[in-house]
């Protein structure tokens, strides 16, 4: 298995009426678990404007760091309730490409 750092993005699609709530589910299992296991690195979380979708960003050690998170029985216990408030899709990978704005890519008017 490769040791190449890997980023996690999971999109949930929710109900707007439940998007705090679940946030603040998410959140809770942040602060809870996931920044409690090993190879854990950062995690934010996006809120799209309508409502419809919360966006979970992680940075992981390893891809065996993501499966010893998803296999952890705290973990799992949370799936159930997040599952109760969204549909979720993950996708996991390495960065293949990086580009940050520079005061030099700043045109002036």
């Amino acid at each position: 298995m490769s040791t190449q750092a890997i980023t996690l993005i999971n999109v949930l699609k929710v109900e707007p009426e439940h998007q705090a709530e679940l946030i603040d589910l998410l959140k809770q299992n942040i602060d809870n678990v996931i920044s409690t296991l090993g190879g854990w690195r950062a995690s934010r979380l996006i809120a799209a404007a309508d409502g419809r979708s919360v966006v979970i960003h992680s940075e992981w050690e390893t891809p065996a760091a993501v499966d010893a998170m998803r296999a952890d029985p705290r973990m799992q216990a949370y799936f159930p309730r997040i599952r109760a408030l969204a549909q979720f899709e993950s996708v996991a990978g390495g960065e293949v490409f990086s580009r940050r704005s520079t005061a030099r890519d700043t045109v002036s008017a």
